[in-house]
């Protein structure tokens, strides 16, 4: 494929605003049409019009500006509950993962790759599972390193083994991906022993946390989730209620990943509350989506979600 150069010209407010109406975009109050250009950029203002048009760059006859940025404001609502959502989950599986390690291995047992894996000695290379542990290694040290939580100063300058810190320190500062490869890097017996407390797969509790930290990163970058075909997809978890999801309820779209959420909210007795608080929210904000007639299928919700057993 031969690759052309990039000769798009920058384009001021106004231009902007006259493309769009080019385009077939209904624009009704101009100025107010400029002002919100002016805060959203247009490219990142782009993304919410496919939903909108009939063809590329032709918007559906009569959709106007307000129902575009309505689609922008429903979904900066919904990245925020998301966000909440993942919060408490992350909080979570950080607290169960220390707890866990550090009672089979103690405070720096994540420093020993036997730990997770066997490394045989009488092999003069290392295994590839030895290099990862060293390079999740080296990311943990970075990470301390950069901290100023005071707990880390504090244990810098009392202790003689930082930059590594115990278990139950070290995943108070790591990424939410680097807590990820933790939990993936595990012994099979600690695998089955984490997901068993949220009833589900070790290799689903892998998939939804690899999922998750995806998902983070997309509300971390105000990135749009309404209508957003996931990259890196969940795997679904086993039993009648995932498995009878409708055909077009897939794990790339949204409404398997809120599924997700609330059923991890629900396994822990000091989130079940904020679970039912939260699922309340999401729920209200669905039953306004954005103004195409497609909305519910670019959510991945299916006729009757609201009476769905994982969401009940």
């Amino acid at each position: 494929m031969t690759l052309s150069h990039y000769n798009k010209p920058w384009l001021s407010y106004s231009d902007q605003v006259a493309l769009l109406q080019q385009r077939g975009l209904r624009i009704q109050d101009v100025p107010a049409a400029k002002d919100f250009l002016e805060h959203v950029n247009y490219y990142r203002f782009s993304g919410y019009c496919l939903a909108f048009e009939k063809s590329r760059h032709c918007f559906r006859p009569g959709t106007t500006f307000e129902q575009v940025q309505a689609a922008y404001d429903f979904d900066r609502v919904l990245r925020d509950v998301v966000t909440e959502g993942l919060e408490v989950i992350e909080v979570d599986l950080r607290t169960r993962i220390a707890y866990h390690f550090g009672q089979q291995y103690g405070a720096f047992g994540h420093t020993d790759p036997n730990n997770f894996f066997l490394a045989p000695p009488q092999f003069s290379k290392p295994s590839r599972s030895a290099k990862d542990h060293d390079s999740w290694t080296k990311k943990l040290h970075a990470e301390a390193k950069r901290s100023s939580e005071r707990f880390v100063t504090h244990f810098r300058k009392t202790y003689r083994e930082f930059p590594d810190l115990p278990i139950w320190v070290i995943t108070e500062t790591m990424s939410f991906g680097t807590l990820s490869r933790l939990y993936n890097m595990m012994l099979k017996k600690d695998l089955k022993a984490i997901a068993g407390y949220f009833q589900i797969q070790p290799n689903v509790l892998t998939s939804w946390m690899h999922h998750a930290t995806y998902v983070r990163n997309l509300c971390a970058h105000h990135a749009r989730l309404w209508d957003r075909r996931w990259t890196i997809t969940p795997q679904l978890a086993y039993g009648s209620a995932w498995r009878d999801l409708p055909n077009r309820t897939n794990a790339t779209r949204l409404f398997v990943t809120l599924l997700i959420l609330y059923f991890l909210m629900g396994k822990s007795p000091a989130a079940k509350t904020f679970a039912g608080e939260w699922q309340a929210r999401v729920e209200s904000l669905l039953l306004h989506p954005p103004a195409v007639p497609n909305a519910a299928t670019l959510m991945g919700l299916p006729p009757t979600w609201q009476n769905h057993p994982l969401w009940k």
